[in-house]
């Protein structure tokens, strides 16, 4: 997946590049005016890659994706000096007196422009946790980018424009016919604009009007636009699991998972299937009626249809695991982060924090799920508590063991060799270390009542049966007792509905438990959703944003030597948050880190 994105962002660095030469070359109309620009942007990027090691980056998605914006924003100095050698170029000045002018009149633009990208990103840098590091790379990339960026406008592309542009000879061709229509077609649009800025001068209180109704556009979006943390990605695989009745047997689970890996092979898209039998991935606890199973999927190339992109195959694996008759079957995604949880959509922990009985946590966890699964945020919800497995409890009678003669810790090695295995030694063979272990055959395991035919030695050295020893009874309890943070506790597995986010699942979640709980339970997070929770908790997005706009209005203040006119310039971000909001409602995106680094 890793080498796949890298792939993907390498391609997009070409197309963005190459966007970068088209536009360049049609607004400044000619190539040796295209060049220094162009020259701003290995500079900048090889700059930045050399500066990674001191900061500890690698070359990853994140940081590659702030280059990828970054080739945008480097062009912009070198074009801004070339713009101004060319205006005293055609004003009758040679290239290089036309240089010398032009860095007086653009020196101070260029290095404020700069200082104030900087201070858009560099206080993201300093936001703590997961959502901190994630910020962090991207936003020093485009800031040492630029940074780097202007040092060239002020050095290299001064000497460069000196000794390559020329005055402009107007020619005949067809370029020279599409030069004409294109400047053509621009005047019009820059009078057009110019008039409109006119009258919105001349009709300042229309203008604040408008401004105060974008605020309020864009604090309608905001509310609308669903909030998220990280999406969840195609990273080439996913997870699949099925569960059995509670105390089946591993053969019975085996035959099962068989069932499940032709069911799995036989989806569109699917490449491999490994299972695990025994193990739930869920719960991390090995039981005789789980199975997992790693799903690896068709490389990105091979799977262009509708039918094989990851969402599409998630659905058709759980819909056709669904159909086993002997088992529930489903399929989830992997967690956004490898090794953060283990699965993705979100990880509630439901928690007895009065420290009752099982019965009362088995009975809350019922009481919860069914209120969880009447909110319209959740698809699917189901928990890994079972408080029910039927077990059989073998009771050790310490009376008649003392009685017989019989070590107590005899006993409980012979029933856990019987029961289970035991440990006995190492040995050494073909140049490696074997472990050794004994235990009951298969078959002598199958019925409880073989247990009479295992002997224990008392201290006179005869041979004592387990059976009479011992007492048999059945019993249903917990296949495991889940404790977090010290609490007896359940874990709860949901999914968003199609259309919310994972943030709005996590919010009915709550709105379920404050509606069903008594005040006796508590409720946490794990993995990716404890992230997403602690990032809610923590920094808000709005207070790194507003302390990005105070050091921007601060930098601009000192340059201009007024406390006025910078709110001309900061006054226009309502209206690019409101289209970048806009934007992501009519896509049908969630608000998640990825876009809040972007905004």
């Amino acid at each position: 997946a890793v080498t796949e994105g890298m792939k993907e962002i390498q391609m997009t660095l070409v197309e963005a590049l190459v966007l970068v030469i088209l536009v360049v070359f049609i607004f400044l109309q000619g190539w040796r005016a295209t060049l220094i620009p162009l020259l701003a942007v290995p500079v900048s990027l090889v700059g930045t890659f050399m500066l990674f090691p001191l900061f500890g980056f690698s070359i990853n998605t994140l940081s590659l994706f702030g280059l990828v914006l970054a080739i945008g924003l480097v062009v912009d100095d070198a074009i801004v000096v070339v713009e101004a050698v060319e205006h005293n170029i055609e004003h009758g000045l040679s290239p290089k007196e036309a240089t010398f002018k032009a860095m007086e009149e653009v020196s101070g633009p260029v290095i404020a422009i700069a200082i104030i990208l900087a201070a858009v990103f560099v206080p993201t840098a300093f936001i703590p946790g997961i959502t901190g590091r994630l910020y962090q790379q991207f936003a020093l990339t485009i800031a040492i980018s630029v940074i780097i960026s202007a040092f060239n406008a002020l050095t290299l592309s001064p000497a460069l424009c000196a000794m390559l542009l020329k005055p402009k000879v107007k020619g005949s061709g067809p370029l020279q016919k599409f030069y004409d229509w294109f400047n053509r077609v621009f005047g019009r649009a820059t009078d057009g604009y110019v008039g409109m800025c006119r009258v919105a001068v001349h009709k300042s209180f229309f203008s604040l009007l408008l401004l105060i109704g974008m605020v309020v556009v864009t604090g309608c979006f905001s509310q609308v636009v669903p909030s998220g943390f990280l999406p969840e990605e195609d990273q080439g695989y996913v997870y699949a699991g099925i569960q059995l009745p509670d105390g089946a047997s591993l053969q019975r689970t085996r035959d099962v998972a068989n069932q499940a890996e032709k069911l799995i092979m036989a989806t569109p898209g699917v490449k491999f299937c490994t299972s695990v039998i025994g193990y739930s991935m869920l719960s991390q606890v090995a039981n005789t009626y789980s199975a997992f199973f790693f799903i690896t999927l068709e490389e990105w190339a091979a799977r262009k249809k509708p039918e094989d992109q990851y969402g599409a195959i998630k659905r058709e694996l759980t819909r056709n695991l669904g159909g086993l008759s002997s088992a529930i079957g489903f399929a989830f995604s992997p967690p956004a982060i490898p090794g953060i949880g283990t699965s993705g959509g979100v990880t509630f922990i439901l928690e007895d924090r009065a420290g009752k009985d099982l019965d009362f946590l088995a009975a809350n966890v019922t009481k919860f799920l069914e209120a969880a699964r009447k909110k319209p945020e959740i698809a699917s919800v189901s928990s890994t508590f079972r408080p029910t497995v039927p077990q059989l409890f073998v009771d050790v009678d310490r009376e008649k063991v003392l009685k017989q003669g019989v070590n107590i810790s005899d006993v409980y090695k012979t029933l856990q060799s019987f029961m289970g295995s035991g440990f006995i030694n190492y040995f050494n063979r073909f140049g490696r270390q074997w472990q050794v272990f004994i235990q009951a055959e298969g078959d002598y395991r199958i019925n409880i009542e073989n247990i009479g035919q295992f002997y224990v030695r008392n201290s006179q050295g005869g041979t004592v049966p387990l059976s009479a020893l011992t007492s048999v009874r059945n019993i249903s309890g917990p296949e495991f007792s889940m404790r977090y943070n010290l609490y007896r506790s359940a874990q709860i597995n949901a999914n968003a509905a199609p259309g919310y986010s994972s943030a709005q699942a996590m919010k009915a979640l709550e709105e379920a438990f404050a509606e069903s709980m008594p005040s006796e339970m508590g409720y946490d997070y794990m993995g990716m959703s404890f992230q997403e929770w602690q990032a809610q908790q923590g920094v808000s997005p709005m207070v790194i944003f507003a302390f990005s706009l105070f050091c921007v209005f601060l930098i601009l203040a000192a340059q201009y030597e007024s406390w006025s006119l910078p709110f001309s310039v900061l006054l226009g971000t309502p209206i690019a948050v409101a289209g970048a909001f806009g934007a992501l409602l009519l896509r049908g995106q969630e608000n998640n880190v990825y876009a809040q680094i972007g905004l």
